[in-house]
């Protein structure tokens, strides 16, 4: 659905672990090809994973880690279609900086386009990091609060990362917004729209909102095929 929305932007989507042995992998994989992603990552936890910013993460082999890789890619060359592969380690917590990099050394060898190392602590392992895995391009997850440095993406950039993802930006700005307006609901009993709320952000009101979901695009492909749907808006 997300895919959709934008054919041409280009979408980074999470595979987690691949959800199974290497056929689950490869189903995936072309799922994700079919839906119209453009780049996923696939990591080395055991299936009942967790977040990559906390502790007591459990992984795999690395030789079936490679394996979730290498079906991967063939599963990428037996659909037709392309995906970049974004190979993640999550090694760097319990098997250490040296494993993990030997993992994504591995994975690039079997043809992952992308090295992810999570979790990196400090701007010195992740310089380390990005010269140790040249001329591979790295990816950079920016968790703030977790237990990476919040490197901006100028930051990001001086390092040496080729890509950085901030998945949680949204979330935590709909989560703020969300909760302002439901504490002005709960303290002041109405919701108001079309007009500045208390702390200057202007409130797009319900016409705003129908704009941003594509009404004026609707409007006008309708009238130009002659139809007459939007005659009374």
């Amino acid at each position: 659905m997300i895919a959709s929305l934008s054919p041409n932007t280009p979408l980074i989507a999470d595979a987690d672990t691949g959800y199974g042995g290497a056929i689950q992998v490869g189903r995936t994989v072309t799922s994700y090809i079919r839906a119209g992603v453009a780049g996923l990552h696939l990591e080395d936890q055991v299936v009942s994973k967790r977040c990559g910013h906390l502790a007591g993460k459990q992984v795999v082999e690395r030789e079936e880690f490679v394996s979730r890789i290498r079906a991967a890619v063939l599963a990428r060359k037996r659909s037709g279609g392309d995906v970049v592969i974004i190979a993640r380690t999550d090694a760097l917590q319990g098997k250490g900086y040296d494993e993990a990099i030997e993992r994504l050394r591995a994975a690039v060898k079997v043809g992952a386009d992308v090295a992810f190392l999570e979790g990196v602590t400090s701007r010195k392992e992740a310089d380390q990091a990005v010269k140790d895995l040249s001329p591979t391009p790295c990816l950079f997850n920016s968790v703030p609060g977790g237990v990476s440095p919040d490197f901006s993406t100028r930051e990001a950039k001086e390092i040496g990362y080729r890509i950085a993802i901030f998945p949680t930006v949204a979330l935590e700005a709909v989560y703020t917004a969300v909760r302002r307006g439901m504490r002005g609901l709960l303290d002041e009993g109405v919701v108001k729209g079309d007009e500045r709320g208390k702390d200057g952000e202007e409130r797009v009101g319900v016409h705003g909102l129908f704009e941003m979901c594509g009404l004026k695009e609707a409007m006008d492909f309708d009238r130009e095929a002659g139809g007459g749907a939007y005659d009374e808006v």
